[in-house]
């Protein structure tokens, strides 16, 4: 691991030997023109991770380069960046929001990473325990036959490394978001939910109030942005994070999360469907309706009754977002996150045998020593994914599709396990779930 670090360190000194210059351009793009200061920390570190990733940076080493790097940046002044907000660009209740010129403040940043790398690159720290439970994700998304990817998704399995938490807990994030009528709300959940989530001080002690804490601080600040910048998307959104022997899953809308244990489906969630009972009383109590216009709609428009986004159909369509907790025994395969464009081609029940499928296709996936690339844990965790979804697209489904299954156990010994029995019924089991909101 110290000698992966070492190698790459070795690398990105010799590509940014010294700080960008003034006016030059930047290696890679800021999500925004204009950024809010609280804006900054979710765009800074999603900037540094995007231009590490690309260079094939470990992903731990990352998380702690941007870390660092934004640690430094947020004790600068960072007053000289302010931008004037022009008076027809401005809301009354906006105007006390400071904006920063994103692309500066960036050069600023990225100066820090690349100063934090060469000090490095001469004297690595220690810098990263190996984590305590197995985690290797299996990641595919495609636009499909749609005009736009509206798609985006976030692994983290370095969130304590990410924010520079020190309790001893292990802690993994896992996100994916699908976003209509334009992809700015999931660009803008991708970026910054899992910022919310890390600053909520119940985290370790009541992650489900945490992560509800963090869906609608979301979605107030991304309403701010729309007003600002006249944004009309939304995006619905499944989050998983991983804290020591705890999963929670916390969602909006129609995306889903399975967990399965010993080759069973296990349901963590119920979707937020318009036509889903609860949620049609719930928007009928506010005055709303549900009409039936190809497929089941809230007042007509979005066919999703939760969402980050969508002012102009809020509260119909909340930001309220739901939870449920489930205790890991150490007996859990692996659990799957996808967009609906995936699980309205595929049951859940479907999917551990899909799964198996893609493992026994893809070879041997411990690989070992002589096994050829093909055959490596890398390749045969990428071919799962890519395998589900081709499914859902032979299925018939024509929509973006992204999934995500996150291994909590190595695939060899899925494979070994008892899989004579084929798909199974899946089955209710965590430890607490919040009742529907009415």
């Amino acid at each position: 691991m110290e000698g992966e670090d070492r190698c790459f360190l070795g690398r990105f000194v010799e590509e940014f030997p010294a700080a960008l210059l003034e006016g030059s351009p930047l290696p890679v793009s800021p999500l925004s023109r204009k950024v809010s200061v609280e804006e900054l920390h979710g765009e800074s570190l999603e900037l540094g991770l995007r231009l590490l990733a690309a260079r094939g940076a470990p992903a731990g080493l990352s998380a702690l380069l941007c870390q660092a790097a934004l640690s430094q940046l947020l004790q600068n002044d960072l007053s000289p960046f302010h931008s004037s907000q022009e008076a027809e660009d401005s809301q009354e209740e906006e105007q006390h929001v400071v904006l920063l010129q994103s692309e500066p403040v960036q050069r600023l940043f990225l100066n820090k990473l690349i100063e934090v790398a060469l000090a490095w690159h001469q004297n690595l720290p220690k810098l990263r325990p190996s984590p305590s439970r197995f985690l290797r994700c299996s990641i595919h998304a495609i636009k499909n036959t749609r005009r736009k990817m509206e798609d985006k998704h976030v692994v983290l399995a370095e969130f304590n490394q990410l924010f520079g938490i020190q309790d001893g807990v292990d802690r993994a994030y896992y996100a994916v978001f699908d976003g209509h009528g334009g992809v700015d709300a999931a660009t803008y959940a991708a970026a910054h939910l899992h910022v919310a989530l890390s600053k909520q001080e119940m985290l370790l002690s009541d992650a489900a109030t945490a992560f509800k804490n963090a869906f609608k601080h979301t979605d107030d600040s991304f309403k701010s942005k729309a007003k600002r910048e006249r944004l009309r998307s939304g995006t619905t959104g499944v989050t998983v994070l991983i804290q020591g022997q705890e999963l929670t899953v916390a969602w909006l809308g129609d995306s889903q999360a399975i967990l399965v244990r010993k080759g069973q489906a296990v349901t963590l969630m119920d979707p937020h469907k318009p036509d889903r009972e609860d949620e049609k009383q719930r928007i009928e109590d506010l005055g709303g309706c549900i009409t039936f216009m190809g497929c089941w709609r809230v007042n007509g428009t979005y066919a999703v009754s939760r969402a980050i986004g969508d002012f102009d159909q809020k509260p119909y369509v909340s930001g309220d977002a739901d939870c449920s907790t489930t205790q890991l025994c150490g007996d859990e395969d692996y659990v799957l996150l996808a967009c609906d464009g995936f699980f309205d081609a595929v049951k859940p029940s479907e999917v551990p045998q899909m799964v198996l499928d893609a493992l026994r296709q893809s070879g041997d996936p411990e690989g070992g020593e002589d096994a050829p690339l093909e055959q490596s844990e890398e390749a045969v965790g990428l071919r799962v994914a890519q395998q589900l979804v081709g499914e859902a697209k032979a299925a018939g489904s024509s929509d973006n599709i992204t999934v995500m299954v996150v291994f909590l156990r190595p695939p060899q010994q899925l494979l070994d396990q008892d899989s004579t029995t084929g798909p199974v019924q899946a089955t209710q089991d965590s430890t607490s779930q919040d009742a529907p909101q009415q």
